[in-house]
């Protein structure tokens, strides 16, 4: 069973008054791969600042192998940071950079050798002992950051946004790399990013926020395909969210029709938000279809086509690999585990018409067509406690 290492206890953090993070709780496990993920201003940074001692919460506790460590200052605690901007010495080269905090720590040179060269294995640098700083590509500098961070020994390391500077190759291939590097080293890592591909391949938890407040916790897969309200479906991945109402267990209606669906323990009859993944949606003949709707606009993305279909005003995002020229009516067809339901939020209503999936698309006339009815919509919550 997993090992508890951090826990954050209703810790809020205000600045001249305004709430920063809003009775934030949550834990975090030794060994773990934590991803914070939200828009900006959405308190993640601040969250990494409470853990790594940058800051002290107005109110609450932060909790390290179960001892209180509010008052204990950063270079105390078992926790190292990289930053988006590496601050790498300059005039130093790589070797020394990587043993720069074991010579502060006055360690003896034989050790600092052997933990250094163990380093240089772990982020794929040996053979770069004697490089200036300058001569290495973003990516190589990167890892020279994360060496120098982790040649310390510390049970946690933050990641602040680092790869932000690379480009977007590079940022993949160091995706696979921070992965890679955090299973060999066996520690906790936990990692700040707005990039939600990102947080998806490289984190076994994700913890996605707005506002001040953690709004869903947990596994990428879980985050994807079970969104807990409107802001998390929209946030991770593009979503039609539409307006419903739960007529029984497993039975939604909207657009005038009921659809069967795998959701159940709403009451009958309540409005809830209906989430659909745009790569879910099988197109079909208008006469075979649940919906008919008209093509508004068709855009060409190598393995597929995003196409904006106009179901009577509200439009929908499907990706798919059949082409259908603007103009034409097609009819969809939805499974019912394709269909996800979430209890209404204060997001509701607030994302999911793809009517401005590009100011050009604002221009286009609503199109006739079959005839149901109208819809859009959202919810909300978090491993945050209560």
């Amino acid at each position: 069973m997993a090992k508890e290492l951090i826990r954050l206890v209703n810790c809020q953090m205000a600045f001249d008054d305004e709430i920063v993070l809003d009775s934030i709780n949550l834990y975090i496990n030794d060994k773990e791969f934590l991803t914070l993920l939200g828009p900006s201003g959405c308190g993640k940074t601040t969250t990494l600042r409470l853990i790594g001692g940058f800051l002290k919460p107005t109110s609450g506790d932060v909790l390290f192998d179960g001892e209180r460590i509010n008052d204990v200052p950063p270079h105390r605690r078992k926790v190292n940071t990289v930053f988006q901007k590496y601050a790498l010495f300059p005039h130093l080269d790589v070797y020394d950079n990587i043993a720069f905090g074991l010579r502060i720590a006055k360690l003896s040179e034989d050790e600092i050798d052997r933990r250094v060269t163990e380093m240089l294995g772990i982020v794929s640098l040996k053979g770069f002992e004697d490089r200036k700083i300058s001569s290495l590509s973003g990516g190589q500098q990167q890892r020279v950051a994360i060496a120098r961070a982790l040649v310390n020994r510390p049970k946690v390391l933050l990641l602040d946004e680092p790869l932000g500077a690379l480009d977007l190759r590079l940022r993949k291939d160091m995706q696979n790399e921070l992965k890679r590097i955090q299973q060999a080293m066996g520690i906790t890592f936990i990692y700040v990013t707005h990039d939600q591909e990102e947080a998806l391949s490289m984190s076994d938890t994700i913890v996605v926020m707005d506002k001040g407040k953690i709004q869903q916790i947990g596994r990428p897969e879980d985050i994807y395909n079970e969104p807990k309200n409107a802001f998390v479906a929209d946030f991770i991945g593009e979503s039609n969210i539409l307006d419903g109402i739960m007529r029984a267990d497993r039975l939604v209606e909207f657009f005038g029709r009921r659809f069967e669906c795998v959701d159940s323990g709403f009451e009958k009859d309540e409005p809830v938000d209906v989430v659909i993944r745009p790569e879910d949606i099988d197109i079909v003949s208008p006469e075979s279809g649940h919906l008919c709707g008209t093509v508004t606009s068709v855009t060409f993305k190598g393995v597929h086509y995003d196409t904006i279909v106009d179901f009577k005003g509200f439009k929908w995002l499907i990706q798919t690999t059949d082409f259908c020229p603007v103009g034409s009516v097609i009819g969809i067809k939805l499974n019912p585990e394709d269909i996800h339901i979430m209890k209404k939020s204060e997001y509701s209503g607030m994302f999911g018409d793809y009517s401005s999936y590009s100011a050009e698309y604002d221009e286009i006339a609503d199109p006739e067509f079959d005839g149901e009815e109208d819809g859009s919509g959202e919810k909300e919550d978090a491993r945050d406690e209560d």
